[in-house]
């Protein structure tokens, strides 16, 4: 296996990762996805990042749980749950995730439930407007288009609205309210929004999609066009000078290769469709951050070993891993 060969458009320091692993569940109400980070990390996936891909590796060693940032007293608050812990984490996560990305490295976060995308992707878009003066694109791989607003959810789980917070649906005008202290340097715009994988979305859901007109193809259009066609029409809407940030939720994948997850739902990509998705997104030099997200061990006594090691495969593909 060798180092990537594709020149990053938007690094400085392209061979140079950042790694953050959070180890939060508080988006949800399943326990158990706060052990995917040391999962992921235990089954080789940083020496493997090391030895087979050549990236130097800036990691502090540590699965954040942020204890120290939950708060004493969190109700509920505009119907979400665990409002503050949310906010506080996700607050704290964008600075990691921003100190790293300023630097010019790729950013890496290992996941934790799919709500710490609003700290990683405000982070990245905060530095890469101050590093390139651009806009940054999302390409958010799932089963969920997770773009409720707290208004509109059914269940009141954060990982079910970060989108929300990062086009400002969502946005919460008060910033001492949770949430609050999301600004527009931190935003991105639905305009340089692709979803790919849809195929469990609420109803309210559907409708913020039809009118915020964002680009979105679910799995019947994969069905229909495959996914390479697919990957041509996603990355030919965000075009080809603008930095990518890429949020992967493993339970884009079925079932039958990513049982291991709090929200399964069956009729998904496979594991090579996974890859490639990743492997094409790496292949136009834009990609400057990536988050894998939703891997919760203990869910499947059976499938959680198969459900890290698609984990890995996935973000070895968006690092530059290649069958030849």
């Amino acid at each position: 296996m060798d180092a990537p060969t594709i020149r990053p458009k938007f690094l400085k320091n392209g061979h140079e990762l950042g790694l953050v692993a959070v180890g939060f569940s508080g988006g949800q109400c399943k326990p158990g996805v706060d052990a995917a980070p040391m999962a992921l990390i235990e089954s080789g996936l940083v020496s493997q990042l090391k030895a087979d891909l050549e990236y130097d590796i800036h990691f502090d060693d540590q699965v954040h749980v942020y204890t120290e940032q939950m708060p004493k007293d969190d109700p509920d608050y505009r119907g979400m749950k665990k409002p503050r812990a949310v906010c506080a984490v996700t607050k704290q996560l964008s600075n990691q995730v921003y100190e790293h990305a300023k630097q010019g490295r790729f950013v890496l976060t290992l996941g934790g439930d799919h709500s710490i995308a609003i700290g990683t992707i405000s982070g990245t878009a905060k530095a890469v407007r101050e590093r390139t003066g651009r806009d940054m694109a999302v390409i958010w791989v799932d089963a969920h288009a997770d773009i409720n607003t707290p208004e509109v959810s059914g269940s009141g789980n954060i990982h079910g609205m970060p989108v929300a917070f990062l086009t400002g649906l969502a946005s919460e005008p008060e910033p001492t309210k949770p949430f609050g202290w999301i600004s527009d340097e931190h935003k991105i715009s639905v305009k340089k929004l692709v979803y790919i994988g849809l195929r469990d979305v609420d109803r309210a859901e559907k409708k913020i999609l039809r009118e915020q007109g964002i680009k979105a193809f679910s799995m019947h259009d994969i069905d229909r066009h495959g996914i390479g066609r697919v990957m041509d029409m996603a990355l030919g809407w965000i075009g080809s000078d603008t930095p990518i940030h890429l949020s992967f939720d493993i339970d884009a994948l079925d079932p039958m290769w990513a049982p291991s997850t709090g929200t399964a739902v069956r009729g998904g990509l496979t594991l090579r469709e996974g890859d490639f998705i990743a492997e094409c997104v790496h292949e136009t030099g834009s990609l400057v951050a990536l988050d894998l997200v939703e891997v919760n061990p203990s869910l499947e006594e059976q499938g959680a070993a198969e459900t890290v090691r698609a984990g890995v495969s996935i973000v070895r593909c968006a690092l530059g891993d290649t069958l030849l």
